[in-house]
């Protein structure tokens, strides 16, 4: 059989054994335009008011509208120009609509994406990019976390005298499910609060995975702090695999997220009945393989579907490197010292931005081991990739398919089992339930 995979902007074909196992997404087809989905979310959202009624009791101040950065695929072009008019018919002028892009930790946008990612609306509404270093943008809130420890917020998010929160509800590699409550935390936080968020000891945690809210403490703690400023109204997206909307569900925080993850579970999450001695994966497209550290999602995601010490190989375009430069650093320093990362970031005080995503990277490791652990990409020079505690293989631009081809002939041994996730971690795998 032959497969797509998803690969930047597009997709590549692989010719595989009709033996092999295919893990993909099954969601609905579309029941009507994106912008029409939206509108009659928001007009019959769940627990809370119709948005037209809840912003007729907002507070003074902006009306804030949380949207997520450029490395989530929410065809916000599509549907924010329809979301924004109908805040404008409840009498909202456009210049108190604020848009602000919940960067977490993430760099900024760049005009070029905010004209991409927006569409018309970029020019006509104001747009602001969280800082979570920036001092002055931030406001400390009274009492403490879950976990307990004191939350600080993006300044306009929190004086906002109407604030609504969107997001992307997809599995999520330590939060369970992406979407809702992650707009707020991570997405608008401090640097402090974030750092707490992606600790050492939360992603210690086995419950902190993929597809499971149940005890996930990452989950708990992003709920804790959006608890703590609470939006007045969330829309959560539901997308397929070609990126289009399928399903909206907005109003209250919890419930409309609930519901969402539900959907996503249901869709996204297949069971699996037995592990594979190899896994092949995308890094998930763009933009999601944009660089090492967004792709190695995929390799953490797909270990329910490989035995303990089989094969894992993914790939990924890498167009724009290998991540932020604190955590290129990290990696290169601890390149091919793995166990010596996790002995460090457990002593008191031993913290570097990004490491979260080592922690992660390290779940892969430990599972099948770093000679079993495949990365090729045509987007990083062979001097970096053999530093990043993968087998890196490079491919000549267009070449990735040979590449990835020729190593899994050579992995694949005769009688062995062969696991395929063509949309990558957008497809998340689960053990079958006992």
């Amino acid at each position: 059989m032959e497969i797509a995979f998803s690969y930047g902007r597009g997709k590549v074909r692989l010719p595989l054994p009709d033996r092999a196992t295919v893990y993909e997404t099954h969601f609905p087809e579309p029941t009507a335009p994106a912008p029409d989905l939206i509108l009659d979310a928001v007009r019959h959202p769940i627990g809370s008011p119709p948005l037209r009624e809840a912003l007729g009791m907002r507070r003074s101040g902006d009306v804030v509208v949380v949207v997520s950065d450029v490395t989530r695929p929410i065809p916000y072009a599509r549907f924010l120009p329809a979301l924004l008019s109908e805040m404008e018919a409840a009498g909202v002028a456009p210049d108190d609509i604020l848009i602000l892009v919940a960067t977490g930790m993430h760099r900024p946008t760049t005009p070029a994406e905010r004209a991409a990612m927006f569409g018309e609306a970029a020019a006509l509404y104001r747009i602001a990019d969280h800082k979570a270093d920036d001092d002055d943008g931030l406001v400390d809130l009274p009492g403490t976390s879950r976990s307990g420890a004191r939350v600080r917020l993006n300044r306009h998010y929190v004086e906002a005298g109407f604030r609504l929160v969107t997001g992307l509800v997809e599995p999520h590699v330590m939060a369970g499910f992406s979407g809702g409550r992650k707009a707020v935390c991570p997405g608008l936080c401090s640097l402090r609060s974030i750092r707490g968020f992606h600790g050492q000891a939360f992603l210690s945690d086995p419950r902190a995975r993929d597809a499971n809210l149940v005890g996930n403490p990452c989950h708990e703690e992003a709920l804790s702090v959006a608890r703590m400023a609470p939006p007045d109204f969330s829309l959560n997206v539901v997308l397929n695999r070609e990126r289009e909307l399928v399903r909206a569900f907005a109003g209250d925080l919890e419930g409309a997220h609930e519901r969402a993850c539900d959907l996503v579970r249901e869709c996204a999450c297949p069971p699996v009945e037995k592990e594979a001695d190899v896994v092949l994966t995308s890094a998930g497209g763009h933009p999601l393989d944009a660089t090492f550290y967004q792709s190695v999602k995929s390799m953490v995601s797909c270990l329910p579907a490989v035995r303990e010490g089989g094969v894992v190989i993914s790939f990924g375009t890498c167009s724009e490197g290998i991540g932020s430069p604190e955590y290129a650093s990290l990696m290169k320093a601890y390149s091919g010292r793995w166990r010596g990362f996790l002995r460090d970031i457990r002593r008191p005080g031993v913290f570097t931005r990004d490491q979260w995503q080592f922690q992660l990277h390290a779940r892969a490791l430990a599972r099948v081991g770093e000679g079993n652990l495949h990365f090729v990409t045509d987007g990083l020079p062979e001097a970096e990739l053999r530093l990043l505690s993968v087998q890196g293989h490079v491919a000549e631009r267009g070449g990735v398919v040979q590449v990835v081809q020729r190593l899994l002939d050579g992995v694949l041994a005769a009688g062995q089992t062969l696991a395929v996730l063509p949309e990558g971690p957008y497809c998340a795998p689960v053990p079958a339930a006992p």
